[in-house]
């Protein structure tokens, strides 16, 4: 591959799914995740992808692709930080509830009884109150943003929090409270506040001292650090234009919005921060946080009128596809986008980054998800060939892109790698003999023949299904 794949800790471990006295190898899994990650950075132009895969307190995986610092030539890693611009409200929301456990506020508290500065104009009078918990489920009825343009090109002119005190009077509310999902960075933003004017320290220190420092996130901060700008923190770069080409994107610092949109940290660390929830929901001590506090916060406190989207205490809140609770955030600043997911049946957990715009880190976890999945439903076979000699990448222009062919529990498995759903585009084929093989239908029957073909040196170097050949490329 064209970068280093970081691996780290073992490879096997059981999913809930299945016994828990039965171990499973992802090895092959890992393998494919890897080559399909690769190969999107390339079809998408991403500079870089970084992610992470977590099972309760161990990272099983993480892998790094393409450039953090193109100019410069820097190769990404695991642990280069990226902005994670709104997973910053996860910090944020845990720092209330914080607040919430010790007794310093309750979350039917008015806002306006907490910072007597809120001065808002409510635009409805048969509005409810604007409480701590409408700003956490983003149900407030405040706007999105304060009325600055700080997401604009090319200043990104973020205020401080004297600025965004004087713009709420140039605002007024969008919703009566409570009464519709309204995503608000300004919400979590006043939430910081409450942090800081409660606890008597400044947001920041607050949220250092008393929530990062002792989870030892020792590279998650509520900044973007400019002193490591293209070194350890990646450049951010723009959306592809119409020339396909992505810009720099100036860094940027988040002043007053530090609290919905301003932290820096890499996927080791959110990985480590999705072992405390895992490792806090299966304890009866506080850690930070009570259990019941932050079974709470994953649990649904905000359903839209039309049943489309729920939200808990700082967390979205969806079911899976399996039926089983997911909780996360995603993030989307200036040139970085960013998910940490959970799930909280398996005790598993994603994350990814990625230092440009216009793309979705969010298909990547969910296809991380899926390709381990794969591993549950196909038995095990051992063949008598080698499989190593058919594994590497087929060329399948000009129908579609390129193809690869990789090992998996005794099987040859293929996956589309212009594919955006790699679970779906993965085919298996079982061993017959030589270097014939048979493909595995979706209700287990052999279907077509692919049969491998070997140069004088008895290397493979292509493959002929449905009377067609695919070169191997390497």
């Amino acid at each position: 591959m064209k970068n280093a794949i970081l691996i780290s800790g073992f490879l096997i471990f059981s999913l809930c799914t299945f016994s828990q006295n039965e171990e499973k190898n992802y090895d092959e899994a890992y393998k494919l995740i890897a080559v399909w990650l690769e190969a999107q950075k390339d079809f998408e132009r991403l500079p870089s992808i970084t992610a992470v895969i977590v099972k309760d307190q161990d990272i099983l995986w993480s892998g790094a692709f393409g450039k953090s610092n193109i100019e410069g030539g820097r190769d990404a890693k695991a642990n280069t930080l990226c902005s994670i611009c709104s997973i910053s409200k996860l910090f944020t929301s845990v720092a209330i509830m914080k607040l919430y456990d010790e007794g310093k506020l309750r979350l039917d508290d008015e806002l306006k009884d907490v910072l007597p500065w809120f001065k808002l104009k409510q635009q409805f009078s048969d509005s409810g109150p604007i409480t701590i918990r409408s700003l956490l489920t983003h149900s407030s009825g405040l706007p999105r943003q304060s009325d600055i343009p700080y997401w604009s090109a090319p200043d990104f002119s973020f205020p401080t929090v004297e600025e965004m005190k004087k713009a709420l009077m140039r605002h007024e509310t969008l919703y009566p409270a409570s009464s519709n999902f309204q995503y608000s960075n300004l919400a979590l933003s006043l939430l910081g506040e409450v942090v800081a004017e409660i606890s008597g320290m400044s947001y920041e220190d607050y949220v250092t001292e008393y929530i990062l420092n002792p989870l030892k996130l020792n590279d998650t901060r509520p900044n973007l650090p400019k002193t490591l700008y293209g070194n350890d923190l990646a450049i951010g770069y723009s959306a592809l234009n119409r020339s396909l080409n992505r810009e720099e994107v100036p860094l940027f610092d988040a002043k007053g919005i530090t609290p919905a949109a301003g932290y820096s940290s890499n996927v080791l660390d959110l990985g480590r921060f999705a072992s405390w929830q895992f490792r806090l929901r299966d304890s009866k001590e506080k850690e930070i946080l009570k259990p019941s506090t932050l079974k709470n916060m994953h649990n649904v406190h905000w359903t839209d009128p039309d049943f489309k989207l729920t939200w808990g205490l700082g967390f979205s809140v969806y079911k899976g596809s399996d039926g089983s609770k997911w909780v996360g955030h995603g993030g989307s600043c200036p040139g970085y986008r960013s998910t940490l997911q959970l799930n909280l049946k398996s005790k598993m957990a994603y994350s990814v980054m990625i230092n440009a715009g216009g793309t979705s880190p969010r298909k990547y976890t969910s296809a991380m998800y899926s390709i381990m999945l794969k591993t549950e439903t196909i038995t095990k076979d051992n063949p008598k060939v080698n499989l190593q000699d058919y594994t590497g990448f087929y060329d399948d222009q000009p129908w579609a892109s390129e193809s690869y062919l990789g090992t998996w529990n005794g099987k040859l498995v293929s996956l589309s790698l212009s594919s955006d759903n790699p679970a779906r585009a993965m085919t298996f084929y079982k061993h017959i003999e030589g270097d014939t093989f048979k493909r595995i239908k979706d209700n287990g029957d052999l279907g077509e023949i692919s049969s491998f073909e070997r140069d004088e040196n008895g290397k493979v170097i292509r493959v002929k299904s449905h009377q067609n050949y695919s070169v191997k490329m390497k």
